[in-house]
């Protein structure tokens, strides 16, 4: 038997409405640790150089 997802922010049952979150406000967390660098990619980082030519 497979249990239920769940938020990954608060693990609670996740809301068919805010999936993969439980709510609008684990949302919201989220996507404020993206804006804050709180995730990253990984990789190496780039250079200056390359980003300068992504222009």
């Amino acid at each position: 038997m497979t249990s239920p997802k769940t938020c990954p922010i608060c693990k609670k049952p996740r809301n068919a409405e805010f999936a993969p979150f439980c709510s609008a406000r684990c949302k919201d967390r989220d996507l404020a640790q993206w804006f804050s660098d709180g995730y990253a990619v990984p990789g190496r980082p780039a250079s200056p150089d390359e980003i300068a030519r992504e222009d």
